[in-house]
């Protein structure tokens, strides 16, 4: 009997608690006295919300306004920084349904409201009352004993139906222990808010040296705007696991080898780096904010000239393989203090400028870097060579036995510009090979790599040539 009576009140739970209205307590965004969020560059922020509120104690029911509305509800807490064991939460419950037109009309069919238009005849307005019996596409109305759509007047709704919200909320069910002054801590992940970083690199006219200046893009769509707030982001790729979520509506010489200024501080934080705003920022909703990341100048680069083979080449009978391609041209930076760098550098879009002879600044190529940490080399595509053109042929393919092969290839590069250049031959060759033949000279780089570097003197054309034996 025991057993079937408490079965019961768990079943009754739910209707006793609609029915019992608990003491509310309104939290609201005027409260808050420290945001803090963290964005991840992966269309992910973690909020941290500090408002102060005087709580009874005994069971209440928290109403926290104003959180973003691509909010994860799955990811909330909630704790008391006061005594984080005076609060105990018992349900939590997210809601989103917003107030708009169009569900104002869906809640209030099968009701009656008003009408307000504007009488032609006597050019005044007048009020109409009518029964909304659909809404779809346009409301249809009951207007005494005749049924209408698409009238003209606006709508006067009696009141907000109680299951419509004017904001975001969270709502908690929660006991107190603690009577008196609370700072209420909430954290939750949102989804709608990501950054990159952005650079701009100046070369100048010998292409071995250049300035850097880095930016962060903050790009708020979470659906709530983040007020005089402690802004960390975190660079790395976090792993992330699906998750099923409730859909919504919706220039100056190098003087020393300093640290390059900025107005974050940044650390490692487990695999990744963390880069902590020194001062308070805002970030409004529906917004790209930009802030300066570091701006260095003087920059050691080098700028080289690459062009790359395929495997495939070696595994059938091609004969010409291209004609009058544009060689690639790359810049090379060492991201050491030695080079005047030497800092974390996050992935983004970087684009390279350079002045022309008339002393305008010109775009010449842009690119996405990784990140790249301290120390590593960054390779940087500026764009194809106008005046180096390469052809590249197979002369040669012979099948000396069922896995043993000899290919020969000619590659061909003219030099138009009027200056010496070294090109780099990159050809990944697949299988056991050994170079029988080679009219420069190479480098085995890895098991399947070899490079040249061919001279080439200005106006003229170098010709490569090379004999490989093959075994698959």
């Amino acid at each position: 009997m025991n057993l079937l009576f408490f079965i019961l009140i768990i079943m009754l739970m739910p209707l006793i608690h609609e029915a019992y209205a608990f003491p509310k307590s309104y939290i609201d965004v005027e409260s808050q006295i420290a945001m803090e969020i963290t964005v991840y560059n992966s269309n992910l922020g973690l909020v941290k919300d500090q408002r102060q509120i005087k709580l009874e104690s005994g069971l209440l029911e928290l109403q926290f306004v104003d959180v973003a509305s691509n909010i994860i509800p799955t990811s909330v807490s909630i704790k008391s920084a006061v005594n984080p064991d005076s609060l105990k939460v018992l349900e939590q419950k997210y809601e989103y349904d917003l107030i708009s037109p169009q569900k104002l009309l869906n809640k209030y069919v099968g009701k009656e409201v008003m009408l307000y238009s504007k009488n032609f005849f006597t050019d005044k307005e007048e009020l109409i009352k009518a029964k909304i019996i659909s809404n779809n596409d346009l409301p249809v109305y009951q207007i005494g004993q005749e049924i209408t759509f698409g009238h003209p007047g606006r709508v006067i709704f009696p009141e907000i139906p109680k299951n419509l919200i004017s904001k975001p909320t969270l709502t908690w069910l929660i006991e107190n222990k603690l009577a008196g002054n609370h700072k209420i801590e909430v954290r939750y992940l949102t989804q709608g808010i990501n950054w990159n970083a952005s650079y701009v690199m100046v070369l100048n006219d010998k292409d071995d040296r250049a300035d850097l200046s880095a930016w962060i893009n903050i790009d708020n769509k979470s659906g709530a705007s983040y007020k005089d707030a402690r802004l960390k982001l975190v660079a790395g790729d976090i792993n992330r696991a699906d998750e099923m979520q409730p859909s919504k509506d919706k220039i100056r010489s190098m003087a020393s080898l300093e640290e390059p200024k900025t107005q974050f501080t940044e650390k490692d934080f487990f695999e990744y780096h963390i880069y902590t705003l020194d001062r308070a920022t805002t970030l409004e909703n529906n917004q790209i904010k930009q802030i300066s990341l570091f701006d260095v100048r003087d920059i050691a680069i080098k700028k080289y000239y690459l062009l790359s083979g395929a495997q495939y080449y070696y595994k059938n009978k091609y004969g010409e393989i291209f004609t009058k391609r544009r060689v690639p041209v790359f810049i090379e930076i060492t991201n050491n203090k030695a080079s005047n760098l030497g800092v974390p550098i996050p992935k983004g879009l970087l684009r390279l400028y350079k002045y022309d002879q008339d002393g305008s600044l010109q775009l010449i190529g842009e690119t996405l870097i990784d990140h790249t940490p301290k120390d590593e080399k960054l390779n940087i595509k500026v764009g194809e060579a106008f005046d180096i053109i390469a052809t590249k042929k197979q002369i040669d393919w012979k099948r000396i036995s069922d896995r043993l092969y000899e290919i020969s290839f000619e590659i061909s590069i003219m030099n138009y510009k009027s200056e010496d250049i070294v090109v780099t031959v990159i050809e990944p060759i697949p299988g056991e090979w050994k170079i029988i033949q080679a009219s420069h000279d190479y480098k085995k780089k890895d098991a399947f790599t070899i490079s040249f570097d061919i001279v080439i003197p200005q106006k003229r054309e170098s010709k490569l040539f090379y004999l490989v034996s093959l075994k698959f």
